[in-house]
């Protein structure tokens, strides 16, 4: 089992910026694909970024791909998502998932076997 605590949420004026950390427990995090995604009220969970194991390859959604950055620190078993210039449409609760069946980054929210509990990012205009 992969227990996985997100950090870093919060109320953030349009143009500013967050981190999102998530540290995950598990002897293996390094074998792991890792990714964020986002569900907006009333919308569906939506892909954000995605990195691979080594954290050599990473993969956006275009609406934040140029401002948003996933990265990871195997040694701390922690990943991040560095998010810039903010707008109110990346308003939504910020979920961590990893992969225990593929060290590539993946796109699908099926693709993925442990989540966290979620971190809620509302930016104002």
């Amino acid at each position: 089992q992969v227990q996985l605590v997100e950090s870093g949420g919060g109320l953030v004026q349009a143009g500013g910026s967050l981190r999102l950390s998530c540290a995950a427990s598990g002897r293996t995090f390094s074998g792991y694909a890792m990714g964020w995604f986002r569900q907006a009220p009333g919308k569906e969970r939506d892909f954000v970024a995605a990195i691979n194991w080594s954290g050599h390859s990473t993969y956006y959604a275009d609406s934040v791909k140029g401002r948003f950055t996933i990265s990871r620190d195997n040694a701390k078993n922690t990943v991040y998502l560095q998010m810039n210039s903010l707008t109110p449409e990346d308003t939504a609760v910020y979920y961590c998932a990893a992969s225990d069946r593929y060290n590539s980054a993946r796109y699908y929210s099926h693709e993925y076997d442990y989540w966290g509990q979620g971190t809620q990012v509302t930016v104002s205009s």
